[in-house]
Order: C-alpha cells, then sequence, then structure tokens
C-alpha cells in the first residue's frame, strides 16, 4: 500500500472513532450529570406528566408525547410533498425547469429557524385556525379542541415546511441515480411514464426515501427555536393535537433560568438524555431499515 493512501485510512479510521467518542462523551455526560437528580425525582420519571424541578418532581411523559406527535405529523405532511416535488424535479419537468426548483426548495434550508417560528406564529397560526375547528368535529380525543393557536397542530405544519428541503433533497438524488437500464425497459414493455416511475424508480429509490424520512425525523424531534416560538405553554396535559405543550427541546430553552441550581439542572439534563436516546433510536431504526431494504432490492 503506498504511503498516501495509508495516510488516508489513518485519518479516515481516526475520524471515525472520533465521532464514536465523541458520542459516548456526550451519553457519558448526559447520564453523570442526570442521575442524582433522577434519583431525588419524587415522581415517576417516565409516567409522570408533572414537570417541577424546583420541588424534584419531574416526568418525561408530556415532553415525549409532545414531541413525538409533533415530529410524526410534521412527516406525514412533508414525506409525500417532498416525494412528489422530488418526482417533478428528475422525471416530468424539462431542465431549465427542474432546476429553478430544486434551488427554490433548497433555499428553504437556509432560512433561520427564529424566522420560522415568527411566521408560524404571527402569520399561519391564524390560517389554520379553520382547519383545525373542522376537525375538531371529529370525535375523537386527538381532535379535542383546546386552543385555537399556539397549538401542536400549528407547530408541525411549520416543521413539515422546515424538513422538506432535507427529504427532497435526498430523494431526488436517489431518483436520479435510477439504472437507465431498469427505465428503458420498462417503457420497452410498454409502461405509461407513471407505471415506469411505480415500478422502477420508486422500488429503487426506497432506501433513500426512509433515510431522508428519517434525517428529517431527526431535525424535528431536536428543532428547538421554531417550536418554542409557536407553541403555547400549557398546564394540564392533553393528548389532543389542537392544545399546546413542550417539546424537550423547547423545555430546555424554557427553563434555561433555572440552570443555577444543580438539582433543577439535572432535571433538564435528564430531558436531555431522553431526547439523546430517542434520536439514537430513530437513527438506528432507519439504518436498519434502510440495510434490509437493500437485501432485498
Amino acid at each position: 500500500m503506498r504511503i498516501g493512501d495509508r495516510v488516508f485510512a489513518g485519518l479516515s479510521s481516526g475520524a471515525a472513532a472520533f465521532v464514536i467518542l465523541l458520542v459516548l462523551l456526550v451519553a457519558t455526560f448526559l447520564v453523570v450529570k442526570s442521575a442524582p437528580s433522577i434519583g431525588k425525582d419524587k415522581v415517576n420519571f417516565i409516567t409522570s406528566t408533572e414537570f417541577d424541578p424546583g420541588h424534584l418532581r419531574f416526568g418525561i411523559a408530556g415532553l415525549l408525547w409532545v414531541t413525538v406527535i409533533i415530529s410524526v405529523i410534521a412527516l406525514l405532511f412533508a414525506v409525500p410533498i417532498a416525494i412528489g416535488i422530488a418526482l417533478f424535479v428528475t422525471q416530468y419537468a424539462p431542465k431549465p425547469i427542474a432546476r429553478p426548483v430544486a434551488y427554490i426548495v433548497d433555499l428553504l434550508a437556509a432560512i433561520p429557524s427564529i424566522i420560522y417560528g415568527i411566521w408560524g406564529a404571527f402569520e399561519l397560526s391564524p390560517k389554520l385556525e379553520p382547519v383545525q375547528k373542522f376537525f375538531s368535529h371529529i370525535p375523537i380525543p386527538l381532535f379535542d379542541l383546546k386552543l385555537s393557536r399556539g397549538t401542536i397542530f400549528d407547530g408541525a405544519v411549520v416543521l413539515s415546511v422546515m424538513i422538506l428541503p432535507i427529504i427532497t433533497a435526498i430523494s431526488r438524488d436517489v431518483f436520479e441515480r435510477t439504472p437507465r437500464a431498469n427505465i428503458e425497459a420498462a417503457l420497452a414493455l410498454g409502461a405509461t411514464r407513471w407505471e415506469m416511475i411505480r415500478m422502477a424508480v420508486l422500488p429503487y429509490g426506497r432506501a433513500g426515501v426512509v433515510s431522508g424520512a428519517m434525517l428529517g425525523l431527526g431535525r424535528a424531534l431536536g428543532e428547538t427555536i421554531a417550536v418554542y416560538l409557536i407553541l403555547s405553554t400549557v398546564g394540564k396535559f392533553s393528548f389532543s393535537v389542537f392544545t399546546g405543550g413542550e417539546t424537550f427541546a423547547s423545555k430546555i430553552a424554557n427553563g434555561s433560568a433555572e440552570f443555577n441550581d444543580p438539582s433543577s439542572t439535572g432535571a433538564y439534563i435528564a430531558a436531555g438524555l431522553v431526547l439523546f436516546v430517542l434520536t439514537f433510536v430513530v437513527n438506528a431504526t432507519a439504518r436498519a431499515i434502510v440495510n434490509r431494504r437493500k437485501d432485498f432490492a
């Protein structure tokens, strides 16, 4: 092996080892700093919806529900739109149109989170009130109308716009890499353009779409400023998406004034530990799904 190859291999291995070490150090810090407060917790840390670090009564059930449901709803909104944009750019639109469309979508990723938060709180929320009132007529707890603005639904719509560029970019890149032989074979058998996309493009790009969706989900789980500005803080926990609440990230940001006390700080670090584990599980699940799709591709 040439010396250049050895140096490159060593640098690559060192970089990979450094990333793993960094993740382990972050996990160790979160566990060490949060363990004393969790041990002194006066309520069940997993099942309680109460969060009062000052009196050592804190649970993550409510935060976990809001974090997961707002991210899942955002994913349900963003993925179909992202796939549609990616297919339009790669399979339907001529190049003079496809490139500007792709460029404009990519520009959404450059908008700061605080701008999304201000837009969602003052412009989007009032316009979503009729939508919430319409769905509130469905007699299930998930659509029980508690607030008209600053709801989980409002935050999910904004998050869907924020994660749209990530999912679109990855889906577009995967669809563009569909082997030309597969496309021509489908067309040669008499398939229409949509049938060709359904039989050749979508199956080939499925793993990439899943990867993009999981990356978008990871972004949604950890978003702080936009969610902090949009969601109204409510005292009583509810399963409705038409109420306010707090995610792990927004709760930590909102409680930064209490970081002067080690016990209350440990409660917030414990919330950060759960968010860390949740994000890790999402990424690991995505990797497992992608690897399984590749085995059957």
